[in-house]
């Protein structure tokens, strides 16, 4: 943990960077400094959530739910959409996103240190904010944040599954995988497809389809 001279602290991270369909997630978790340990032996394990199984980071996040009930902790989740990202790139979204986490976990510009992960960064409003390489692996407030976002992008990407059930988001959640691009293939793309991370995947289609009429 920096030492930090304001009263409060933020953590900032994002998930759903690479994955052919579906949104970024951002999530911001906020608390009072003084309770910084109190809340690390309230919810034991925190990792990145890439480093966790699913069952632990469901775990997690219901422990985070029930600080929040009792007023320990503020977090919120912001979703930002494949047009979004198709129209303005990613790091519009991802910052996008971040503004809106920050606003809806009620983090306030001059009172809270905000620490991000990677390469986002806090609205400029935010003057005390710190960027930290691989910080979901470093400070525990931020890999708080990847556990929530995780599970949040995840029980979204299920719930699309049931709207698109021949595509599997239930199980590869949008990313590039096999089954996945076969999907694509198969049955076309659909609104909640990144048309910009596709190209080449629809070019080669459209080349075999080609192909195949003049076989």
């Amino acid at each position: 943990m920096l030492n930090n001279y304001l009263p409060c602290v933020a953590g900032v991270d994002e998930v759903g960077r690479g994955p052919l369909a579906g949104p970024i997630a951002v999530c911001a978790v906020v608390y009072d400094t003084i309770l910084h340990e109190e809340i690390v032996a309230a919810i034991p394990g925190v990792r990145d959530s890439k480093q966790l199984p699913m069952h632990k980071r469901e775990v997690i996040a219901r422990l985070a739910k029930n600080l929040a009930k009792e007023g320990r902790i503020s977090y919120a989740v912001a979703f930002v959409s494949s047009g979004v990202i198709d129209a303005r790139g990613l790091t519009h979204a991802a910052r996008l996103a971040t503004k809106r986490a920050l606003k809806r976990a009620g983090a306030h510009p001059n009172t809270t240190l905000v620490l991000l992960d990677g390469g986002l960064h806090a609205p400029k409003i935010f003057r005390a904010q710190k960027t930290i390489i691989r910080g979901d692996q470093t400070q525990f407030i931020i890999s708080l944040a990847s556990v929530i976002a995780k599970v949040a992008r995840d029980r979204r990407m299920v719930r699309l599954s049931e709207k698109f059930p021949k595509n599997g988001f239930e199980d590869h959640k949008g990313y590039g995988t096999h089954s996945h691009v076969r999907a694509i293939k198969k049955y076309g793309t659909l609104p909640i497809h990144r048309k910009t991370f596709l190209k080449s995947i629809v070019r080669k289609k459209l080349r075999n389809k080609k192909k195949s009429l003049r076989g």
